[in-house]
């Protein structure tokens, strides 16, 4: 568990006798909340390429988050500078405040962008919503599904578990 953290660049750590899954604070670049996961001392086979399974869904989760939520802020930035400067205006006001544009300006920007990266959210979204089989097992569909429902609830376990001291 402590390399999971460690992988992960994480700041929280489970303590050592959880046997739980546990879900860290959102992630700076991607917002998504990362999963260290419980690692029982019997893994079976099974278990275990699930587990890993979710932990490369995860991983490609977040790579894909992170690298679109940057491209969103590098773009409008340089969206927004663009704007200022055809209007003769700079990206601070005389008073120092960041200088921003109107609602219907912004949509612009925000019409442009998801029409820009309309295929890449098509593939992302056919990626994600493919059955679990198909990335990566061919047989044991029904075994996989058994573990997987298990770990469902374990989830959802926790996250009632973390909500609850949240708030």
């Amino acid at each position: 568990m402590q390399e999971q953290r460690r992988a992960l660049g994480l700041g929280f750590s489970p303590p050592a006798h959880s046997h739980n899954d546990w879900i860290g604070p959102p992630d700076k670049h991607s917002n998504l909340r990362p999963v260290i996961f419980y690692v029982p001392p019997e893994e079976s086979p099974l278990e275990r390429r699930l587990r890993e399974a979710r932990q490369e869904a995860q991983a490609c989760n977040q790579r894909f988050w992170a690298r679109h939520n940057c491209a969103f802020r590098q773009e409008k930035e340089e969206f927004i500078y663009s704007r200022l400067k055809a209007k003769g205006l700079e990206m601070r006001d005389e008073t120092g405040q960041k200088a921003t544009l109107n609602a219907e300006e912004m949509a612009d920007f925000y019409k442009d962008f998801l029409s820009k990266n309309f295929r890449k959210h098509m593939q992302y979204n056919r990626w994600t919503t493919m059955p679990f089989s198909t990335h990566v097992f061919s047989s044991t569909y029904k075994q996989i599904l058994a573990v997987a429902q298990h770990c469902q609830e374990v989830i959802l376990d926790s996250l009632l578990i973390s909500f609850t001291f949240e708030t």
